[in-house]
């Protein structure tokens, strides 16, 4: 309520703690940063929680465009039966992880990584 302060600072990402009790909104959706830790017990409290949320790699790491934690979570969870990620999520995952693993010269990593790719084509 507005007579009542917040008694907690929210969840944020590793990267984030320090900046105090700040609510760090998402460009895309107006959604929340939270640490992937927040995600996780949501995800294990909600077998149908959002994976999107879980898997930004702004959860985890100041670099939107570092995908290792992500992917690497993201086979961990397929491993446990969790599938409702959408195929372009999961498409767009693949490609960004393989893309950053071939800029740093990893190329058959590359290769394998496109191997989990959903669409054949």
């Amino acid at each position: 309520t507005s007579e009542c302060e917040k008694y907690a600072c929210c969840p944020l990402p590793p990267y984030l703690e320090d900046s105090g009790c700040v609510i760090e909104e998402d460009d895309n959706g107006g959604r929340p940063l939270r640490d992937v830790c927040f995600h996780l017990l949501k995800l294990y409290s909600d077998r149908s929680y959002e994976l999107d949320q879980l898997l930004d790699p702004r959860s985890v790491t100041s670099d939107p465009l570092d995908f290792r934690l992500s992917w690497h979570l993201w086979e961990v969870l397929r491993a446990l039966n969790y599938c409702h990620l959408s195929q372009q999520s999961w498409g767009v995952l693949n490609t960004s992880y393989a893309a950053q693993l071939e800029s740093e010269g990893l190329w058959e990593w590359a290769v394998f990584v496109m191997l989990h790719e959903p669409d054949t084509q």
